[in-house]
């Protein structure tokens, strides 16, 4: 799918990814729906895209993709407004790094309802939409971490293996159309979600360095996977070789590796 003149709705568009995708889209989008919860942003960054593109149209929409009623709100908007998406940017997540046992349950839950609910119930609202005219695209934002169980980060990688699982599972559905799915799997980048993923009086984790990648490279190569129909992207070279050495590793050295990692940082 070629994105020039789309109308692209990106969820979690307030800050980092999210916020980066509306400004690499804004040259080329013929509108934007940007969705997060803090209304402030949505409507500085609106302020901004609109400032450097006169012909842009920007919507902006509070929303708390943990709240379900919300969600159907969003749906039910688009409806009312006649406006269809044929972009797709299931970008919104939570993360929450630390030991499942002492973890907050209502963070558990916002977490699966924000990364796998709302991105399933919002692409399952659209979707139809977009086989209809046989035009769309659907990126969603997976992570690194869903390939493979990480201790500490139990649920928040669980929920990405879904997210992967899901895309794939979906982009086999639609042959011969002319529809894109496509899931977007990066490593560490400096956002704000290692600072929100800790816990009061924790560090934040986001690994060494040289695996960063910028995260305006992260949707640079999102936004060219979608173009060339890929399946999955993971953005940055050091991340691509440890990713395919991490899936071509049996599980059971990769449990011995948690376990060694686990006991050696044990006080």
């Amino acid at each position: 799918m070629k994105i020039d003149n789309c109308n692209a709705l990106i969820t979690g568009a307030s800050a980092g990814i999210g916020r980066e995708f509306a400004r690499q889209l804004a040259g080329r989008a013929q509108s934007l729906i940007l969705v997060a919860r803090r209304e402030e942003r949505l409507s500085e960054l609106r302020n901004e895209l609109t400032g450097n593109h006169p012909g842009l149209t920007v919507h902006i929409r509070k929303i708390n993709l943990a709240n379900l009623s919300q969600v159907e709100e969003l749906i039910a908007w688009f409806e009312r407004e006649k406006i269809d998406v044929d972009l797709l940017i299931n970008n919104a997540g939570l993360g929450d790094l630390g030991p499942f046992a002492t973890s907050d349950p209502t963070r558990n839950e916002e977490m699966m309802l924000v990364n796998m609910v709302a991105l399933t119930s919002l692409t399952r609202r659209l979707l139809p939409q977009m086989i209809g005219k046989n035009r769309g695209a659907i990126l969603n934002v997976s992570s690194s971490a869903g390939f493979l169980p990480i201790p500490g980060f139990a649920i928040y990688a669980a929920t990405k293996a879904y997210v992967t699982s899901f895309s794939e599972a979906l982009r086999g559905e639609l042959p011969g159309t002319d529809l894109t799915v496509c899931a977007l799997c990066p490593g560490p980048v400096h956002t704000e979600f290692q600072q929100t993923a800790k816990r009061p009086g924790g560090r934040p984790e986001s690994g060494p360095e040289f695996v960063h990648v910028p995260v305006k490279q992260v949707v640079r190569d999102a936004l060219a996977a979608i173009e060339a129909d890929r399946p999955l992207v993971i953005p940055g070279f050091v991340m691509k070789l440890g990713m395919f050495l991490v899936r071509m590793t049996p599980m059971p050295i990769l449990r011995w590796a948690a376990w060694f990692s686990a006991s050696r940082t044990k006080p």
